[in-house]
């Protein structure tokens, strides 16, 4: 159980500040900004829960995870619910705080750093080319913490390159689909907000779950023992 309450703990962070500085200063933050809270978030977490669960914060990651025989089942279903869990709670507090603000107009007008694609991309990006993107960059993501994680050597460095990877692609995503390579992170706006975020969102959960399930295959065939 601690390891699960560490994942929703993470998962609630990494949306509240990923997501709440799209929300609320996305427009002076600009991309680089906004990748770096993801990527920050990522950062911070690891070197508290990392040791506790694995800092997943993530259904893509734990599906990783799980292909590379790191994750049993049941962990697997408990660390999606977990998560999923959290990311609720993160942009429960996010509306809440942007309805608090009066000059914000609302977290209708401000969005909960909603993913999309159409005319909810910044560049117009379509249904095939999000579905596309989202699996390169969860692949991208989740093939670098399956690498980064697997030699105890490396913890004390895996939280900056997870951390870094996360804003690197996110650098890459935001203008054109915003960038979820996380289920959890899509689901939860998406819920709030209805309409467009909640018709579209079954692309940011498939995707992300295809690129990890890819990463996760590819990864472990290049290093088994037998390959």
């Amino acid at each position: 159980m601690k390891r699960y309450v560490s994942e929703l703990i993470g998962t609630m962070v990494l949306v509240l500040f990923g997501c709440g500085s799209a929300a609320i200063a996305g427009q002076m933050l600009g991309t680089v900004g906004i990748a770096l809270a993801f990527g920050l978030s990522i950062v911070a977490m690891a070197y508290v829960i990392g040791d506790i669960s694995g800092c997943h914060i993530n259904p893509a990651v734990s599906i990783g995870m799980w292909i590379d025989g790191r994750l049993e089942t049941k962990d697997l279903l408990a660390y999606i619910v977990f998560q999923c869990i959290g990311a609720v709670i993160g942009i429960a507090l996010l509306a809440v705080i942007i309805n608090s603000a009066p000059s914000l107009g609302g977290y209708m007008a401000t969005g909960l750093g909603q993913n999309g694609f159409g005319s909810a991309s910044s560049v117009g990006l379509g249904a095939v080319g999000a579905i596309v993107v989202e699996i390169i960059l969860t692949f991208v993501f989740v093939f670098t913490v399956l690498g980064v994680t697997k030699k105890a050597e490396n913890a004390a460095v895996a939280g900056i390159v997870i951390g870094l990877t996360l804003a690197f692609v996110h650098i890459m995503g935001i203008p054109l689909t915003g960038t979820s390579v996380n289920p959890a992170r899509s689901l939860a706006p998406a819920l709030f907000l209805g309409g467009q975020a909640l018709q579209q969102v079954w692309v940011f959960i498939l995707a992300p779950v295809v690129g990890a399930v890819i990463a996760g295959l590819l990864y472990k065939g290049l290093t088994s023992e037998d390959a």
